[in-house]
């Protein structure tokens, strides 16, 4: 299986921008972060400190604990 890699770093960013307290898959593809048939994984490079909840189709280990560490949540979608 191909992810498209998206790192915490730039959920932070895109955190901030938007002001979502809820980074969906359509929020990735409305901001131009993956395509329409792309399979996300949620990479652990960079800081998130914004408390959100992040769906995508994978997460690494170190992903998802920054993401619960900083209160948000990882939701993994089908």
């Amino acid at each position: 299986v191909e992810y498209k890699a998206i790192n915490l770093d730039t959920l932070q960013q895109l955190a901030e921008s938007s002001k979502e307290k809820a980074i969906t898959f359509d929020l990735l593809v409305a901001n131009g972060l993956a395509g329409k048939k792309d399979l996300v994984k949620i990479l652990g490079r960079g800081a998130l400190t914004e408390k959100v909840e992040v769906s995508a189709h994978a997460f690494s280990a170190s992903a998802s604990e920054a993401i619960e560490k900083a209160g948000g949540k990882a939701v993994i979608i089908g």
